[in-house]
Parts: C-alpha cells; structure tokens; sequence
C-alpha cells in the first residue's frame, strides 16, 4: 500500500497529516517545532506512522510546506549575488520605483531597504535587445566572461542576469550563462526563466530573490532529502509552491522564489476542499496559529491569485494565493508601553520556545492563549492531553499585567482577546469590504491551532455565516497540501491593442503557452492536466493592469467580445467607472494543474443532539459574564449533530467555541457549521 504524508512546518508547532488516498483516512501528528525543523519533521514523521500502523517504506509521497525560503528573505541570510546587467541598467534596483510607502509625505521617514545584490557586484554589459526581439548589439562574449570571472574572485555565490527586454528573446541571456558556466562554477538564474514579463525593475528584482535564496534552500531541500533517506523515508519529496500546487524538489531548488508563500497557501487550499464538501463556494479563510494569523478570500470555488507580494519590503513578482497576515496568534504577547499605559497585542510573538506562561517552558509574559484559559475557554491540558497547561501561571501573568493598568485580571483577559479579535477583524475587511465585497455573503473558514477559538466572535461582527469548522482544523494547512496537484504558471509579454488584427496572433500565443505548459507537467511525472488562462488589461495608456480570467472554450469563440466585457466589468466594480477607450493586453497567462490524489468519505447525517459526544461543563466567560458552557469531544461527534451555544469542543489540534445565542451542527463531512440562532441576542465573545 502507498501513502503520503504532508508537513507544514509553522513557527510555534509543525503538523503532518498522513492519508491513505484510496479512502481519505487520515492520522495527524502536531510537535513542537525544534530550533532545526527537520528535527521536528523526522520525529513527527515517526509519529504518525506509528499512529497509522504502517511501516516508514509505505509512504509513497511526501507534500513538504517550507518555511526555508521567506526565513532566508526575511533574515537576510542568503547568497552573496552578482547581477549582469545591460550597459547603462547598472543601477536598476536601486532606482526601483517612484512610489513610497505611507502617506503623503511618507518618504520623509522611509528608508529603502538595500538590495539583495550590491552595486560593487552588478557588472554592466555591452549588448541589447529591442522590445520586439531583435538584436541590436550582439552580447560581449569576452565581456561576460572577463566579468564572470573577476565577480567569482570577490566571493559571489549566485549570479543573476537581467538583460533588457529577455522576455521578447532570451537569447542574450542563454548564450551569457552558457559563457558563465564556462569560467566559474556557480548557480545562474535567467531573468527570462523566472519571470518573462516586461518592467525591468519587476524582472530584476525578482530574479536576484530567486538567486540570492536558491542556494540556501537548494541546501535544505537536499539535506532534508538525505536525512529522511537515512530514517528510512524513501518517498518522492514534493514542495508546496506559494500559489497552492506542487511541484519536485528538483523544480523547487530551481526556482526557490516560487515557495516564499509555501505555508500559507496550503491552509486556503484545505479551506477550500472543505468549503465545497460543505456546499460553499465563496469563503473567507481564517488561519491562526501561534505566532500569525492569515486570511484571504475565495470566489466562486477559486483561490484570489496575486501575481505580487512583498516580502520585508522587497516585491516578488510571483504567483501566489492573496494572503493577508497580521501579527495576532495564540502566543502574540499583551504588553503595556511606558508612556502610553495602554493594552497592547503583538506583533511580538512567544512562539514555541519559551512560549505563552501556561506552557511552563520559562515564558513569562502573557499572551492570548493565557487570555483564553483564564477565560475558561480551553481545557487543562493540548495535544490530546501531552501537553499540560498551567492555569495558576496564567493567571499571575495576567494579573500582573492588569495591574499595571488598575483593572482586573478578567477584564484585563477579555480586553485581549478583543484586540487581538479586532486585528483579526480589520484583515478580514480588508480582504472584503475593501474590495468591494460583503463579508456577510461569505462563509468564514476557520482553522489553525487558535481559529476556531475566535471564529465565532469574528463572526458577529462582520456577518460572515456559517462559521466552518473541519474536523482537523488545527492541521488544515497541512492537509491542504494533500487536495491540490501540480500546479505552474507560464506567463508571455505581448502589448497589443485589441482589435480583430491582433486577436488571431494572441490566440497563437496562448495555444504556444500552453503546450510548453504541458510539457512541463510531462516533466513533472504527469500525464493530464487542466490549463487555466487568463490576460493582464488595461485601457490604453494605463499604468496598471487587471488579471482578467477565461476559459480554454472561450478562448476560441468569441474571445474578443467576451474578455472585452468582462475587462470592463471588473474595472466598474473596481473603480467604479468605464473610461471610453481602446483596451490593451500586457502579459498573457496560462496555469496547469495536475490532479489530486485524496479521495473524500461523508456520512449521512442523522438527527441527534451529540449527547454522546458530551463529557460535562464548566463555566466560561465570554463578554462580561460567566456562562455554563456544555464541553464535547470531537471525535464522538456524529454527523447530524445539533447542540447550542454556548459550548466548547475540544479535540488533539484545537478547540472550538459556541457563543451563546448561537447553534452548532455537524454536517456529512463531519465539519462544525454555526450559526446564530434565530432570534437570539448574539454576545461578541
């Protein structure tokens, strides 16, 4: 028999979910993530193997969530790059662009972060290419090795090469890494294999992300390869990418930049195989954990793609799913500043190690965790009862901080849960309200460790029903991995006005697009697969572009007058008007997606009011006031379920609380669905 196991390696807490995928069982494991997190990896790996009864050669595949990329960005620990660059570009990413961040007059207090490629090691060299694709100086060969040469004397560990206008032809930049293989022994990346889309500065600094971070994780994928070999895990390794899909280790180490993202992605592809198993297709997704919490938005059964995220201030032209994160998890640490004598939450975080005070691994400020069980809302012991938890520390914390403001230590509890509740809330409006979306058409998903802790609450206050709880939902990232298949992204550059002229050569574009898709795909070890396509549109003369999507079908019948209409569509419900004017195409996309592998069991419900399921009360506060709130099991639930808040389920990986006025019911799938009861006065937890 052939398994596979999925790892998310978070900052408090590393998950893996292990799946027979003929029948979708699954056994979870959750461990402390260890200062190495392949540490943590191997012995959660051994595990849930031992949970499942299954020998370490029967796992088949093995979906791995990195965290190795962002950690190298964000910490600054990368390669030493050299950029190549054409002569008088030498300067591109310290230029960068014009806007600044903040206000106004935000650039008065900005500082530009430095680039990830110091100008000593950007060499300038004599060639160009014409935005049509013609050569219009041929590339210095000697140029390009002499100055190969001398960078790989100065220490550079990775080198990056832009050359103007490589996504019309790559050709300039092909023959430049062919000559720098030929002096020196070092990683090249392509600016027109990464990312050939027109912007120089997009390009550029994009590429040398890539170069600065492949070395360093190249080196981790490789470690973790050998190390899982030596505990007797033969698996295929395969890396969770930022837009959600899968692609090898081997294309993973290649192009690094397309795992920044990795973590996350996973949980909103998880929200969204539970959302359709539930009948929902429009979601908000919620996903906290210890030390973050994300949030996105799904249409109509679809991750938002954004084809640009940030990263410490550095923009990475790259696909990856639409999250929002902020800085409230279980360990955020509630704090006091000096002059202010005010309640604060986070960003700051405890972590795994020390972690919040209720842990009793030397942590001694207070966080939200300690918040919840001094507000009776989690039970004496996490992890299934491994983990126990020191009621009597958090308290003292939370007392000491309360004193220090003359409140109490309930309302000092209270007050941090809501502000971590309100960071968590104006996230979620961002992604919604912002966008011209109401949150109250939505249901919200919630999952990671802390999540449905807090669901409800969120809930009241932006009108986003039913909450969705999985049955896992502590590991939902992880098991996330297990529902989406390969997945790339094949982008081409091409302005053209659109007219009945032009239409023909870009639908020649997308049929070459996609069958150099495929054949990656092929590649990647699968057969079939299903293309997505999209344009970037603007009208003529704009700066911007709107991603505008369509199908294969589409694609040949009618494509002018269908993408036309519903460019203009989405730029109304964006901006709010429709300027009379040619539109133009920028950059034509086409996705691949291989097929999942897990299979999905439900059950049929039955009427029942999970009595079975209920182990006793206890008292929980929830908006000023103490509540007897019924306590479940989650794994005694059955699917028909019905019970009313307030109430409290408790399981391994999280715990789910019912505010009063509120029902809850277990659907076929075995999620928590609640909503409030009709007519009651709801309490925002």
């Amino acid at each position: 028999m052939s398994y596979a196991l999925a790892i998310d390696v978070g900052g408090t807490f590393t998950d893996l979910v292990l799946t027979d995928p003929r029948d979708g069982r699954l056994w979870i494991s959750k461990v402390p993530s260890a200062g190495d997190p392949i540490d943590s990896v191997l012995s959660g790996a051994a595990k849930v193997c031992e949970l499942a009864g299954i020998g370490r050669e029967e796992v088949a595949s093995i979906h791995f969530g990195t965290t190795a990329a962002v950690n190298v960005l964000l910490t600054r620990r990368g390669a030493t790059v050299g950029l190549l660059t054409t002569q008088g570009f030498g300067q591109i990413l310290h230029l960068a662009r014009s806007q600044t961040p903040g206000p106004l007059v935000g650039w008065l207090n900005w500082t530009k972060p430095e680039p990830l490629a110091d100008l000593a090691h950007t060499r300038e060299i004599h060639e160009r290419m014409r935005a049509d694709g013609a050569v219009e100086t041929p590339v210095d060969e000697d140029g390009v090795r002499r100055q190969v040469q001398a960078l790989a004397r100065e220490g550079v560990e990775a080198l990056a090469i832009v050359f103007l206008h490589s996504y019309a032809n790559p050709a300039h930049e092909q023959r430049a890494a062919e000559l720098a293989a030929e002096v020196a022994d070092l990683p090249v990346t392509l600016s027109s294999d990464v990312l050939p889309e027109y912007r120089e500065y997009e390009r550029a600094v994009t590429t040398v992300v890539n170069a600065y971070i492949t070395p360093a994780v190249s080196h981790y994928l490789v470690d973790f390869e050998s190390r899982l070999a030596a505990e007797g895990f033969g698996a295929r390794l395969n890396v969770v990418r930022s837009d959600g899909g899968l692609m090898s280790s081997r294309a993973a180490a290649a192009r690094a930049v397309s795992t920044v993202y990795s973590g996350p992605s996973g949980g909103v592809s998880g929200a969204l195989e539970v959302a359709r198993r539930a009948g929902f297709r429009d979601i908000l997704t919620l996903d906290m954990g210890g030390t973050s919490t994300d949030v996105s938005v799904c249409l109509r059964g679809e991750a938002v793609i954004t084809q640009e995220t940030i990263v410490g201030e550095i923009p990475i032209r790259s696909s990856s799913v639409d999250v929002r994160s902020v800085g409230a998890g279980g360990g955020s640490i509630a704090w006091i500043p000096e002059m202010v004598r005010s309640l604060r939450v986070g960003p700051d975080s405890a972590g795994a190690e020390p972690g919040p005070v209720c842990y009793g691994r030397g942590g001694t400020q207070p966080t939200v965790t300690d918040a919840n069980l001094v507000l009776g809302r989690l039970p004496g012991a996490l992890l299934g009862g491994e983990m126990s938890i020191d009621h009597v520390a958090a308290n003292a914390a939370i007392e000491e901080l309360a004193g220090k403001v003359g409140i109490g230590a309930l309302p000092a509890a209270q007050g941090i849960i809501d502000i971590a509740d309100e960071h968590m809330a104006g996230a979620l409006r961002v992604m919604s309200v912002e966008r011209g979306l109401d949150p109250r058409r939505f249901a919200l998903v919630a999952f990671g460790g802390a999540g449905p802790l807090h669901a409800n609450a969120l809930a009241t206050r932006l009108g986003c029903y039913p909450v969705i709880v999985p049955p896992s939902p502590g590991v939902l990232s992880a098991f996330g991995f297990h529902t989406v298949g390969r997945r790339n992204s094949f982008t081409r550059t091409m302005i053209r006005v659109l007219n009945e002229d032009s239409t023909a050569a870009i639908v020649e574009a997308f049929d070459s697009t996609s069958a150099e898709a495929t054949l990656w795909l092929t590649d990647e070890g699968e057969s079939e697969g299903t293309l997505g396509y999209s344009c970037d549109l603007r009208f003529l003369r704009q700066g911007y572009e709107i991603e505008v999507p369509f199908s294969q079908a589409e694609l040949h019948v009618n494509w002018l007058p269908t993408i036309s209409l519903r460019f203009r569509e989405m730029h109304e419900r964006l901006y709010g008007f429709v300027p009379e004017a040619e539109v133009e195409a920028v950059n034509l996309r086409v996705e691949i997606r291989g097929g999942a592998e897990l299979s999905a069991a439900t059950r049929e419900p039955r009427a029942g009011d999970g009595a079975q399921a209920l182990v006793g009360t206890d008292r929980v506060h929830v908006d000023g006031d103490w509540h007897t709130a019924d306590i479940y099991r989650r794994d005694l639930l059955e699917a028909g379920d019905r019970f009313a808040g307030p109430a409290i389920v408790n399981q391994v990986d999280s715990t789910t609380l019912v505010l009063p006025g509120h029902d809850a019911e277990i659907d076929g799938s075995l999620n928590i669905l609640i909503r409030p009861k009709e007519g009651a006065d709801h309490v925002r937890g």
